[in-house]
C-alpha cells in the first residue's frame, strides 16, 4: 500500500508515493496536503462474514494490516493484541469481554426504526479519541525504538485529543508532546486531565484564542520543512493518517455487531466538528462496508452541516466561532474535510490545491454548481451517503434529559448533538448507529444544568479537578511557539 497527498502536483515535493512507515511519524504532506492510500483496499463478503467471529484486537489487526503493508505482520499483531484489552478499556462492563471493547446498546427499537448507540468512551480519558491514540502511541515506541530516533508531538487539541495524545505518549522512550489548548475554552475536567499531568515529556499550552488559532499554529510548523526536520516534529492530530485509519476499525465493529449478514446496511450518526472521525466511516465505506448513510452532527459551529446542505464550504473567522457546551466541536475550519474533497473531485489533485488555496486566501469554495461558482460536485454528495443537521445548547438540554427519562443514562453534550440529529435521519429497517463521543463526567457543567444532579464518575477520577496543574499561556503567534519548542527539545 502506498500513499500520496491530495495536494500533489507536477511541481510537488510530494508527488512520489510514500509507505505506511514513512508517513507514520508526520503529519501534513510536504506540499501542504494530506496523505491517502494511492487506493483503497477492497473488504470481501467472505472476509465481513470470517470478522463476526474476531475480538476486537484481531479485527483491528485484519484491517490495519491492508494499509501498513510495510510492518511485518506479527509485529503488527503484537500492537494491536497490546493495543485492545480490557485492561486498557477498563472502563468498559466487566461483563464485557477483550471482544466488546465498543458494545452497542439499543436506545429505541419501535416500527422498524432502531436506535443504537456505539461506546467508544472506555479508554482512559474516557473519550473516542482513545480508540485510535493508544495504537498511535505503541506504534510511535515501535517505529522510534526501531531507529533509536526520537520525536517531539506538536498537537492542537478542541478538547479530548490532548488528553487523548499526552495519556498514549506519556513515558514513551523518546517522545515529548506540545499541545495547544485554546485557553479557558475546555470543560474543567478536560483541562485537569491535561494540565494535572506531570510528566517531563508533557507540554500543556494554553493559547490566547480559539481551536483554529491552535490549528493554525500546528499546520504552520509542518510547513517550515526546515524547522520541523531539525526538531524532529510530529503529530498525532487526526492530519495524521495513522489516527484516522485506525478509527475505521469501529465502523466495521458497529456494523457486524448491529448485523447479521452482509446484505443488511446501516447508517452512522457522528458528532463532528475536524471531520476526522467521520472521514473514518467514509473510508470504511470506499472499503465496501455496508453504509447506507453517514451522518454529520455540528454544533452551533456548523461549517460541515452548511457545506453538506447548500455545496458552500465557508470557514469562520476566530471572532465568529461560537464557544458551546460542546466545546470538542468548537471548530470552524475541518483539517480532515479535504480528504472527502479529494474522493469527491475524482481524486484530482490540482483542484483540491487550488480549492485550498482558495480557502486560505479567501475563506472558502463553492462546488454548488450555481454560476459563478468553483465546480457543481455538490451534485455527487449523496454518492457518497452524506447527509447532516446541527444542535443547538437548547437541543442538546432537551436531549440529555429525554436520554436519562427515557433511555436510563447520562450522555455527554456532543453524544447529545448526535442523538438528536440522529433521530431526524433514521430510515425503516436501517439501524442508526451513534457514535459516542465520550462519558458525561467530561462536560459536568451542563449535565447538572439539564438533569440537576452531577454526572456518574468512573473510579479514580472523583478529585481530578482538584489536581495540581501544570501549563503555560502563550499568545497564537508561531515565532514565539518555535522557539518554546526549540528550547524545550534540546535539538
Amino acid at each position: 500500500m502506498q500513499y500520496v497527498s491530495t495536494r500533489a502536483t507536477s511541481a510537488s515535493a510530494s508527488r512520489n508515493p510514500e509507505t505506511f512507515s514513512s508517513i507514520l511519524l508526520g503529519g501534513l504532506a510536504p506540499d501542504g496536503g494530506l496523505f491517502m492510500p494511492a487506493e483503497y483496499p477492497r473488504v470481501s463478503g467472505e472476509e465481513l462474514d470470517a470478522w463476526r467471529k474476531l475480538s476486537y484486537a484481531e479485527l483491528a489487526y485484519e484491517i490495519l494490516r491492508k494499509f501498513a503493508t510495510d510492518i511485518p505482520d506479527a509485529d503488527l499483531k503484537a500492537l494491536t493484541a497490546r493495543t485492545y484489552t480490557p485492561e486498557v478499556y477498563r472502563n468498559a462492563r466487566a461483563d464485557e469481554s477483550a471482544k466488546d471493547i465498543t458494545p452497542l446498546r439499543v436506545l429505541e427499537d419501535e416500527g422498524g426504526r432502531k436506535l443504537v448507540l456505539q461506546a467508544l468512551s472506555n479508554g482512559p480519558t474516557l473519550a473516542f479519541k482513545d480508540m485510535a491514540m493508544q495504537l498511535l502511541g505503541n506504534l510511535f515506541e515501535y517505529a522510534l525504538a526501531k531507529n533509536d530516533d526520537e520525536l517531539n508531538i506538536f498537537g492542537a487539541t478542541s478538547g479530548d485529543t490532548g488528553s487523548a495524545a499526552e495519556y498514549a505518549m506519556r513515558g514513551k522512550r523518546g517522545v515529548r508532546v506540545f499541545m495547544l489548548s485554546p485557553a479557558n475554552k475546555m470543560s474543567a475536567f478536560q483541562t485537569a486531565q491535561m494540565f494535572s499531568l506531570q510528566d517531563p515529556n508533557i507540554f500543556n499550552i494554553a493559547v490566547e484564542g480559539v481551536f483554529d488559532d491552535c490549528q493554525d499554529m500546528v499546520k504552520a510548523v509542518s510547513n517550515d520543512l526546515a524547522f520541523k526536520a531539525r526538531h524532529k516534529i510530529g503529530t498525532v492530530n487526526s492530519i495524521n493518517w495513522v489516527r484516522v485509519v485506525a478509527q475505521v476499525v469501529y465502523y466495521f465493529r458497529g456494523y457486524l455487531a448491529a448485523t447479521t449478514s452482509n446484505d443488511q446496511k446501516v447508517s452512522f450518526t457522528v458528532p463532528s466538528g475536524n471531520f476526522g472521525n467521520i472521514c473514518a466511516g467514509h473510508i470504511a465505506r470506499m472499503m465496501g462496508l455496508p453504509i447506507a448513510k453517514l451522518v454529520v452532527a455540528t454544533n452551533e459551529n456548523d461549517v460541515l452541516d452548511e457545506f453538506f446542505r447548500t455545496g458552500v464550504y465557508r470557514v469562520r473567522k476566530s471572532a465568529e466561532t461560537f464557544h458551546t457546551s460542546s466545546p470538542s466541536m468548537d471548530i470552524s475550519k475541518a483539517s480532515n474535510f479535504e480528504r472527502f474533497v479529494y474522493d469527491l473531485l475524482g481524486r484530482d489533485s490540482e483542484r483540491v490545491h487550488a480549492l485550498f488555496r482558495k480557502v486560505e486566501t479567501e475563506g472558502g469554495f463553492d462546488l454548488s454548481g450555481a454560476p459563478g461558482s468553483d465546480g457543481d460536485e455538490f451534485a455527487r454528495v449523496g454518492e457518497y451517503g452524506f447527509v447532516s443537521g446541527k444542535s443547538t445548547h437548547a437541543d442538546r438540554l432537551e436531549t440529555i434529559r429525554m436520554a436519562y427519562d427515557d433511555y436510563g443514562i447520562t450522555i455527554d453534550t456532543h453524544t447529545a448533538d448526535g442523538i438528536k440529529v440522529a433521530r431526524e435521519h433514521i430510515e425503516t429497517g436501517v439501524p442508526m448507529i451513534v457514535l459516542e463521543t465520550a462519558l458525561a463526567a467530561k462536560f459536568n457543567e451542563t449535565i447538572l444544568e439539564a438533569l440537576g444532579t452531577d454526572a456518574p464518575r468512573p473510579a479514580g477520577f472523583e478529585e481530578l479537578e482538584a489536581l495540581p496543574q501544570k501549563f503555560v499561556v502563550m499568545r497564537p503567534n508561531v515565532d514565539e511557539m518555535k522557539a518554546f519548542i526549540a528550547a524545550h527539545t534540546g535539538l
